[in-house]
């Protein structure tokens, strides 16, 4: 796979998924490996808790400089 740049859109956007997304953690089968949420589903192929941390380390580095 080719890594590239990661632009400010896409931190901000990615930054908004997981912001938006969050509530989902409370669903009745979140992680469940039997049968996981649609939920839970979607927060892993963005990378799960690992990439939500990631891009609000990015983001708040986009803010510190104004962007």
């Amino acid at each position: 796979m080719e890594r590239g740049l990661v632009s400010d859109r896409d931190i901000k956007s990615m930054y908004s998924y997981f912001a938006r997304h969050a509530v989902d953690k409370r669903a009745r089968r979140w992680g469940d490996a039997d049968k996981p949420s649609t939920g839970y589903i979607a927060w892993m192929l963005w990378g799960g808790d690992d990439a939500r941390d990631w891009i609000n380390g990015l983001r708040q580095i986009l803010r510190e400089v104004g962007v």
